[in-house]
């Protein structure tokens, strides 16, 4: 039976949720994620309770309720372990009628609460994307990452959203600190935060909404990368809006004409801050993904969105302002976003950042940003930190 080599589990005492929910949910978390994989044993509830500094009594209630839900197994002197799918027949038969169960008792609910049967599957689809793109993300990463440092002491390594102020960043770094090197890969928000919680980046760009709240970026930050010291520092404002050529020759005033049968559209892939936006504007006007033609057609970039306009692969995308500026391609503002970058405060306080720090508040590099269209720099380089 195989034990789990890293498990690392953060409890914070301040905050409403009791200690043993936040245990079984970030357990939970990392099962969902596969960084725990059916059959592996978790760590003995002394262990735990050593690691994290809580009562023993706390880590045993934290198992115990996800021993209920069937998530784990606890047997005498094999320890807890993550439960297994079967391939015996009863058993599956059961298992599918539990799931079946939930389901049925969640959307009877929702209805209940008053929304309709195509915002509980927007919403459904939604989450269920997100969980498949981190998933997704790990298992890519696993078999060339895994146990990885990151060990080059004169690169910068940037993984998460696109942004062209960014890109403008690290080319000043790059000539004013000659012998350092920023190496940047286009992963989106969500694939930013995943490579820092596997140590694969020293920070992450990011632009994500969260609906429940409106706010943006902390929302994520707190939930995937619970109890780190963290440094957010503020980027830029930036507008977003639909991206298309120059003239309208499809006459395109709105998001309600994304449905129309002439229009094919140019989406973000998922798990991007971008693709998180789109999404939360269809459901807002009441239009399914299913009625836009292109809605499955994904690229990795701003860049990539307005590059399939100006080919006529598509005729309208979503995508930042600058973008269409300087691709000569018309545009409407739907929101105006914040950009952030995230730094572990590991990363933060090392030699190797403080070019980058001293650059993004340097009056030369803001001098290139503000030539950005659609971006507000007022508050680029405030930092707050977390916790």
């Amino acid at each position: 039976m195989q034990s789990i080599q890293d498990f690392s589990i953060q409890v914070d005492d301040t905050v409403e949720t009791p200690l043993f929910k936040q245990i079984s949910e970030q357990i939970k978390q990392k099962i969902a994620s596969s960084q725990i994989k059916p059959g592996e044993r978790l760590p003995t509830v002394r262990q735990l309770a050593k690691d994290t500094g809580i009562n023993p009594s706390t880590v045993s209630k934290a198992y115990l309720e996800l021993e209920k839900e069937k998530i784990v197994v606890t047997r005498r002197g094999g320890g807890t372990t993550v439960a297994r799918k079967t391939d015996n027949q009863s058993a599956s038969i059961l298992r599918h009628i539990r799931l079946s169960n939930i389901i049925s008792n969640q959307v009877l609910q929702d209805l209940s609460l008053g929304y309709s049967p195509e915002e509980i599957e927007a919403e459904f689809s939604l989450h269920l994307s997100r969980w498949w793109e981190e998933r997704k993300e790990r298992e890519k990463n696993a078999t060339i990452q895994e146990n990885k440092s990151i060990k080059r002491d004169n690169t910068i390594i940037f993984v998460g959203s696109h942004d062209p102020a960014f890109r403008l960043l690290a080319n000043k770094v790059k000539t004013t600190f000659p012998g350092i090197e920023v190496e940047i890969t286009h992963a989106g928000s969500l694939g930013g935060l995943i490579a820092l919680q596997e140590g694969r980046a020293h920070l992450a760009g990011i632009h994500l909404l969260d609906e429940d709240t409106g706010e943006y970026n902390y929302p994520y930050i707190k939930h995937l990368l619970p109890g780190r010291e963290l440094a957010v520092i503020h980027m830029a404002y930036r507008i977003q809006g639909l991206i298309f050529t120059k003239g309208n020759a499809k006459k395109i005033s709105g998001l309600e004409d994304l449905k129309r049968d002439d229009i094919v559209i140019i989406n973000r892939q998922k798990g991007s801050g971008t693709r998180v936006l789109l999404d939360f504007e269809l459901r807002k006007h009441g239009i399914p993904p299913s009625q836009i033609k292109g809605y499955d057609q994904e690229v990795d970039t701003h860049l990539a969105v307005a590059t399939s306009v100006l080919h006529g692969e598509a005729d309208v995308g979503i995508g930042i302002q600058a973008v269409a500026d300087n691709n000569q391609l018309d545009f409407i503002p739907i929101s105006r976003e914040r950009y952030d970058l995230v730094v572990p405060m590991e990363h933060y306080r090392s030699k190797l950042i403080s070019p980058l720090l001293e650059t993004i508040t340097s009056p030369e590099y803001k001098s290139l940003v503000v030539n950005l269209v659609g971006y507000d720099i007022s508050q680029m380089g405030s930092t707050t930190f977390i916790p």
